[in-house]
């Protein structure tokens, strides 16, 4: 009786030493919140990406396209947004540019042309400051405020725009509902996001050609001042 009695014990701690285990590879260093901090670290050296976002709300189809360029202070952005169903109105459509904090709107016969009232966004100045600073620049993904406020659980490795990256699942704390889950796809070798997925509306972002010359059709104004210096 007594043999079995320390049988029964010792199966006990050997289960609840393995319970310690698995919740400490979660909680302690090593963890997704040590992956995310690479992931911080790699975001600082970036200075050119492109992000593509689409999200379907009821009766909405949604899509905008972000390419950013620190070396030259650019930011391009499109904007594409549909109603669907029976007398949906025509989409509307938006090509705008931002160099050098100075803002121009795509005009029907493909010129440049400054808008009369300004609606931009950040400047590519501040995204790349943003991003040398290890804060979130609400393009890529929030990554600074899932590492204080996510539980982050580790998922299957995927390949997103032929790149091969870990799918990690976080749950944010305190967030509004709908935005409770997300899911980083983060590069397997560089650490780098190329994918997020949001509950709300299908939202999904996919993000590539990181630190790569993207071509960009920069307006001529923005670009005269630079050739008369030189």
């Amino acid at each position: 009786m007594g043999e079995r009695y320390w049988l029964w014990v010792g199966a006990r701690l050997l289960v609840a030493l393995a319970v310690m285990a698995w919740a400490l590879s979660y909680l302690g260093t090593g963890s997704g919140e040590k992956e995310f901090q690479k992931t911080l670290d790699a975001m600082k050296q970036v200075h050119s990406f492109r992000v593509a976002y689409s999200a379907t709300p009821p009766n909405q189809h949604n899509e905008l396209l972000y390419e950013v360029d620190c070396n030259r202070d650019a930011v391009h952005e499109q904007f594409r947004y549909a109603q669907t169903g029976a007398n949906a109105p025509p989409e509307f459509k938006q090509d705008k540019m931002i160099v050098a904090g100075r803002e121009y709107d795509r005009q029907s016969d493909g010129s440049w042309s400054k808008p009369l009232y300004s609606t931009s966004g950040g400047s590519a100045k501040w995204y790349c400051g943003s991003l040398a600073q290890g804060t979130d620049s609400n393009l890529l993904p929030q990554i600074a405020t899932m590492i204080k406020r996510g539980i982050i659980q580790k998922g299957d490795k995927k390949t997103v725009n032929g790149v091969r990256c870990r799918e990690w699942m976080v749950a944010m704390r305190g967030a509004p509902s709908g935005l409770e889950h997300d899911t980083v796809c983060i590069g397997l070798e560089d650490h780098l996001p190329y994918e997020m997925t949001v509950d709300w509306a299908h939202s999904r972002a996919s993000f590539s050609d990181y630190n790569y010359a993207i071509p960009l059709d920069l307006p001529e104004a923005a670009v005269q001042p630079a050739s008369a210096t030189n």
